[in-house]
């Protein structure tokens, strides 16, 4: 592998259906790995692709009575179609029907016949048909079939003549690698579960079948056909190159990252790995294995018939609004809830408040006072210096989090920056600054104009296009291959002159979309009055989270760190931990009741209450101002 390279892949996705948001998910992840890599200066290559053969491709083309060929040609253009539409920029879309990917397996396997990895035996065991899997659990006699430890189905007992690859053989070999690379898996608790299935003792792979013919022939025996898995693994170096041209595969393998979903953990941590050792190939440096994704708390499936379509979602909202939520809110280490009131809110307050809205304030009162183009100041004041050290030291930890694969967390310490830029613009007033110090308005349309380049440019990899129009509209000619990473800061900060222009608006507030689906919760209610006097008591006032930590014995609770401004930094605690991890509060303003009795809530004083709502499926949602205020506001 050259150094400058980088190579990812995504699962290649069986065809039975069109793409849903599960593999949507995965490759937007691979997607923008690719494209954070290409901001590095890296060479990228970025496979996707499709898996097409396998008895459940066989039985469901024959349901519909075409040649299986003809069945999985009709799903390629609908995989095709979406990627494109959410700007997928993939190096090759390999299909295991491909003529070299055949050929490669076929001799991947006279390899293994070779050197004695495979042998020819008779299977009696238990297969689950739709996850193309064999069941090594067995049922005793008196008992039902197993259930698929993958999907929960029942599973079929198979009896036929097979080859066998001899996988107990790298039973040690495999336990020696994983503790020699215990990075090999993100998130690490996968590498726990792997490591616990090998130990517990690996037996022989069946890889051929003979009761289908669709499929790979062996080509010493063309009765059997290759196991579905042992095909559809090998794509991962048979598109590039192997074993016909080993100079292209050494340039880029071994893969940099393989994204794929827990519930194939087993055949890319056991099964592949072994594979790679018996034809003497370097493994992977990193499996990113990601969670389902749940919808009314269920995962998706056809049988639930909660399936989302994502090109449905494109009907109503923007492509990149839904890449950013998908990596924002959908953390790589466990299940997540997707729903389309969640998307909204994050629509409306992250990216059309917190960042759409920024761009246009600064854009139109530069144009306001006649001062798009901006000679960048020689001297900064200390606020200004304070913005850049602060841009130094966001861009360190976003690294850090991408290169964890942490993208949750990146995109969280990106938005604790822009919160950090807003009340930096709005407290520096440029709007009175412009009557009294011209000079002193130029250097804040400069700073907040600066720190902006920087957040678009790290957010290029998650919304390509809006980014774009981003840095157009601020000046930036932007270039993804020619990007300084190391300098990326310092370039900004210092060039000469750069010009504003208005653009059309970055991201739209949706309009609802959700319907009441009961409409005695739309019923007024009563409500019992006040007079103002008691109103007038309580002391509701604007503050901003500093920090946040969650509580060890509750799982509803966060301690946040809040300055109140003239009210001073309050300790309050707040039941919104189902809704909000820890980074999404860091730098958020928020309302408070700051003039309650403090009370002790599992060990720890709370100084006062966050207001929050709440949606009808019980997220809080916090309430904050629309546009930035001062510390210590109070409402009125």
């Amino acid at each position: 592998m050259t150094k400058n390279s980088f190579y990812v892949t995504t699962p290649i996705y069986y065809v039975t259906a069109k793409p849903h948001l599960g593999s949507l998910y995965s490759t937007v992840l691979a997607d923008v790995l690719a494209r954070w890599h290409v901001l590095h200066g890296k060479d990228v290559f970025f496979l996707t692709g499709t898996d097409e053969h396998g008895q459940k491709i066989a039985q469901a083309s024959q349901a519909v009575q075409k040649h299986p060929q003809q069945f999985v040609d009709s799903f390629i253009e609908a995989y095709k179609t979406v990627w494109k539409a959410y700007s997928i920029q993939y190096s090759r879309f390999i299909r295991t029907t491909d003529q070299e990917h055949k050929k490669a397996v076929q001799e991947w396997i006279e390899r293994l016949r070779k050197t004695g990895d495979v042998y020819k035996s008779f299977y009696v065991g238990w297969y689950c048909t739709p996850c193309e899997t064999f069941v090594i659990e067995q049922a005793h006699k008196d008992e039902k079939a197993p259930q698929c430890s993958s999907c929960g189905r029942e599973t079929t007992l198979v009896k036929e003549e097979t080859y066998f690859f001899k996988l107990s053989a790298y039973q040690e070999k495999l336990l020696a690698f994983y503790h020699n690379n215990p990075d090999f898996i993100t998130p690490k608790e996968r590498l726990n579960e792997v490591i616990s299935f090998v130990q517990s003792g690996l037996k022989d792979l069946s890889i051929s079948r003979t009761t289908i013919d669709w499929g790979i022939p062996f080509v010493h025996d063309p009765e059997h056909v290759v196991y579905v898995w042992a095909d559809a693994l090998n794509n991962y170096i048979s598109a590039i190159g192997w074993p016909h041209n080993m100079q292209r595969l050494h340039t880029w393998w071994p893969a940099n990252v393989q994204v794929l979903g827990k519930d194939i953990v087993r055949f890319h941590a056991v099964f592949w790995p072994a594979f790679l050792m018996a034809i003497d190939l370097p493994m992977p440096q990193q499996l990113l294995v990601h969670g389902w994704i749940n919808v009314n708390k269920q995962k998706m499936s056809k049988s639930l018939g909660n399936v989302v379509d994502p090109m449905v979602l494109l009907q109503s909202y923007d492509k990149d609004a839904i890449r950013y939520y998908l990596l924002k809110q959908l953390a790589i280490t466990h299940d997540s809830e997707f729903s389309l009131e969640d998307l909204e809110r994050h629509i409306a307050t992250d990216l059309a408040n917190d960042l759409g809205n920024l761009l246009n304030r600064l854009v139109m009162l530069a144009q306001k006072y006649d001062c798009t183009t901006i000679q960048t100041p020689t001297v900064w004041n200390q606020q200004a210096i304070d913005l850049r050290d602060e841009c130094f030291n966001m861009v360190q930890d976003v690294e850090d989090h991408m290169d964890e694969c942490m993208f949750h967390m990146a995109l969280a310490r990106v938005w604790r920056y822009i919160n950090q830029v807003n009340a930096y613009f709005h407290n520096s007033e440029p709007w009175k600054a412009v009557k009294i110090d011209k000079q002193l308005f130029v250097e804040i349309i400069a700073a907040t104009r600066n720190a902006l380049a920087v957040i678009a440019t790290l957010l290029w990899p998650v919304m390509p296009d809006k980014m774009e129009q981003l840095l157009k509209s601020i000046g930036v000619s932007f270039d993804p291959q020619q990007v300084d990473f190391a300098d990326i800061v310092l370039k900004n900060w210092q060039e000469k002159t750069h010009t504003l222009v208005l653009a059309p608006t970055l991201f739209e507030k949706p309009e609802q979309k959700i319907i009441e689906e009961h409409k005695e919760d739309t019923m007024e209610q009563a409500v019992p009055y006040i007079g103002i006097e008691d109103l007038l008591k309580v002391h509701i006032v604007v503050g901003a989270i500093i920090a946040c930590e969650t509580i060890e014995k509750s799982d509803k609770l966060l301690k946040l760190q809040v300055d109140c401004g003239s009210y001073g930094q309050r300790q309050i605690l707040a039941g919104v931990r189902n809704s909000y991890m820890p980074e999404d509060l860091i730098g958020k303003q928020a309302t408070f009741v700051l003039n309650l009795q403090p009370r002790m809530m599992l060990g720890y004083e709370s100084q006062g209450m966050m207001l929050i709502a709440k949606s009808d499926d019980g997220k809080a949602q916090i309430m904050n101002p629309i546009q930035s205020v001062p510390n210590g506001t109070r409402l009125q």
